[in-house]
């Protein structure tokens, strides 16, 4: 087992496929079960202040599973160091977080229906479905006729002119697909009517995109010294500040612990940071937009849709990643790579003065510690 250094440090691989191990040894999961997530518990905040990094800690998950044979959603809790699921309890009339897996098998059954390929041709004349793209939608409570327990996703549908193409350039605006994830089946197809694709062209990709701002010389960031901050595991010392590094399915990156070295004293100035919820109203009346809004950290998690960021695209100069650490919905380990990239970055004069008598300018610069988490949701 790797060794934790501080007690809110994220799970790593092992200890995310140790809790999996332990739901499974149970006897609880089903074949039916998802695992919707599975991150740190974290431990009492009275202990986290105390912590000196000499003292003994246990570490325990938190997870949601949800049983698509029984439409169930679960909350419980698993000792990671004793190998001990601890609570398992059974949350009723609630649907938890959609995950990565139901939206692929969500677009393939949508792209197997009867109904959906004869909608397609008698709308559009589509008959080949392989260049239709189709992205899992939450279909929200507004007292239709589904009851609203029941696990449903409204998808909307796009077009590629070829499979590198970006398609939402193209909507297919008139057919709304509603499928029961737990059957994994379009129950119907919404038409509103034809509405034509766009005409145009508009793929921004670089190897597409003919015109590019000129005269940008490169940039090279360079620190011969390395970086001012000091990191071991997921804690980070940078000037008299410290905070731990987290990230979990649901909010993705967190900030944890944010203390101040203020003289002899460490001052807690943060203890908990994140995106709690990104709510997006799209506000379109029409009738096969009025229900579009999205919850991105609690229908879709906001850590699951992080990017693998890359050096010279993401984040400039010496550069400091972490892992994201989190699992399928069939319980298989998935690892984000570089999920968070922390640098340092010159922020321009942040105070200056000059004394006209003795003729001696004094400057201050800003320097700013940047940790950033990117998805295909949000941006932070």
């Amino acid at each position: 087992m790797l060794k934790i250094n501080h007690p809110l440090e994220p799970l790593n691989a092992q200890e995310v496929q140790l809790a999996v191990m332990t739901l499974r040894d149970s006897g609880k999961v089903t074949p039916t079960t998802r695992f919707v997530s599975v991150s740190l518990r974290e431990p009492d905040k009275a202990f986290v202040h105390a912590f000196t990094g000499k003292e003994t800690f246990v570490r325990e998950a938190s997870a949601v599973l949800f049983d698509n044979g029984t439409n169930a959603c679960f909350e419980t809790v698993v000792s990671i160091t004793h190998r001990k699921v601890l609570s398992w309890k059974h949350i009723p009339g609630v649907q938890p977080t959609m995950t990565a897996d139901e939206q692929i098998e969500c677009e393939k059954a949508v792209l197997a229906s009867p109904e959906f390929k004869a909608a397609l041709k008698r709308q559009y004349g589509i008959e080949d479905t392989k260049l239709v793209m189709v992205d899992i939608w939450s279909a929200g409570n507004y007292g239709s006729e589904e009851d609203r327990t029941m696990r449903l996703a409204r998808p909307l549908c796009f077009l590629r002119m070829d499979p590198t193409d970006n398609g939402y350039a193209k909507p297919i605006e008139g057919l709304r697909p509603v499928v029961d994830l737990n059957a994994m089946k379009v129950i119907r197809v919404e038409d509103h009517g034809h509405w034509p694709l766009p005409p145009q062209q508009s793929n921004y990709s670089a190897d597409r995109a003919t015109i590019f701002r000129g005269g940008i010389k490169p940039l090279t960031i360079v620190q011969s010294e390395g970086p001012s901050f000091e990191v071991e595991g997921n804690q980070v010392r940078w000037q008299k500040w410290s905070f731990v590094i987290g990230f979990n399915g649901r909010e993705g990156l967190t900030l944890n612990h944010l203390c101040y070295q203020d003289g002899g004293r460490k001052r807690s100035v943060l203890y908990r940071g994140s995106l709690s919820e990104m709510v997006v109203p799209y506000g379109d009346p029409a009738p096969q937009q009025a229900r579009k809004n999205a919850f991105d950290a609690g229908e879709y998690g906001l850590g699951y849709c992080a990017n693998s960021l890359e050096l010279g695209c993401d984040c400039l100069g010496f550069i400091k990643y972490f892992d994201g650490n989190l699992c399928t919905s069939r319980g298989e380990l998935m690892t984000i790579k570089n999920a968070v990239c922390m640098h340092e970055e010159d922020y321009g004069i942040l105070w200056k003065h000059t004394d006209r008598r003795l003729n001696t300018p004094e400057v201050r610069r800003s320097r700013r510690l940047v940790i950033s988490s990117i998805d295909r949701k949000s941006t932070r």
